[in-house]
């Protein structure tokens, strides 16, 4: 199954459809854009997952989530400077032989993450 990621929109109660992400492969203080893409309309990418069994490697990653543009996007009405303006979740990957997913639930002033199955 590879990686995978799927992001909630808890303010609204839906998913995150529309929101940017970027996937980065991480070592040390460099990271390498793998992939950049928009949310679908269930809050996941549109070509299933980020990267297949194939694909995915030992190592580290990151993932950032446009979190403030999504939400001024929909009309949320945000402090300037917001409390949320980019999720970054760095995370690790031990076992390419299984599935990772990597979901995110959100709000203006909050976020919280896990390994999904």
């Amino acid at each position: 199954m590879g990686l995978s990621t799927h992001v909630l929109d808890t303010m609204h109660g839906c998913p995150a459809a529309g929101m940017d992400v970027q996937l980065f492969a991480t070592h040390g203080a460099d990271s390498r854009l793998l992939k950049a893409f928009t949310l679908n309309a269930d809050g996941r990418n549109d070509g299933g997952p980020l990267l297949d069994n194939d694909s995915l490697q030992v190592g580290t990653y990151r993932l950032v989530f446009s979190v403030k543009p999504y939400f001024k996007a929909l009309g949320v009405a945000l402090p300037e400077p917001s409390f949320l303006d980019q999720v970054t979740l760095d995370f690790g990957v031990a076992d390419t032989r299984q599935h990772y997913h990597v979901p995110l639930l959100v709000s203006p002033w909050s976020f919280s993450t896990y390994r999904g199955s």
